[in-house]
């Protein structure tokens, strides 16, 4: 693979799971469409940069740096946040699919998941303080020893939260969704 600096450049349709993009810096630049399904994307810089329909499902992002990223509509089963560049570490996710993705100690403070599914996902240890799941599906979501306060679970369904395991502080949550604050203690509420 090459290395460089790439700026406001436009991806449209590549394949890298097949043709593996090159090491560097991408700033400014936007992906549509594109597939990293299985890619290695490791060591690369992406900054202010917009993934938009991709397919990044198992995509390595070993101290990979995510420093204002978008992923809007992206698949993306099955990755390892938690192995990126944790220095400048700054994303977010609209209308993207997230199963079994890890963000174990990731900080992701005021971040806003509009319209997001994070079915079997890992948010342990996670700092989620301020941040919005808008409308978001947490399936079998993993959340210990996290910080979710002042965290917005509002709109979103199927979450199940032990309060004695997490710093909740503030967070919002609505009826009847809340009953996920209590399934540890396997009551039913009706």
């Amino acid at each position: 693979m090459s290395s460089g600096y790439f700026e406001d450049v436009r991806f449209e349709g590549n394949d890298f799971a097949v043709k593996p993009l090159a090491t560097g810096v991408y700033e400014g630049c936007s992906f549509t469409n594109c597939n990293f399904a299985d890619a290695n994307i490791s060591l690369i810089q992406f900054v202010d940069c917009v993934f938009r329909s991709c397919n990044l499902s198992m995509v390595k992002v070993g101290n990979t740096t995510f420093n204002g990223v978008a992923f809007e509509e992206c698949k993306i089963l099955g990755v390892n946040f938690e192995t990126s560049n944790k220095s400048l570490f700054k994303l977010s996710f609209s209308k993207s699919v997230l199963n079994y993705s890890s963000f174990y100690q990731c900080n992701l403070r005021k971040a806003k998941f509009p319209d997001c599914v994070f079915h079997e996902s890992d948010f342990t240890e996670a700092d989620l303080t301020e941040a919005a799941f808008l409308h978001c599906d947490l399936l079998n979501a993993k959340f210990e020893r996290s910080v979710l306060e002042k965290a917005d679970f509002r709109s979103a369904i199927n979450y199940s939260i032990n309060p004695e395991l997490n710093k909740i502080k503030k967070a919002k949550f609505s009826f009847p969704a809340a009953a996920g604050l209590l399934d540890k203690y396997g009551i039913t509420i009706d």
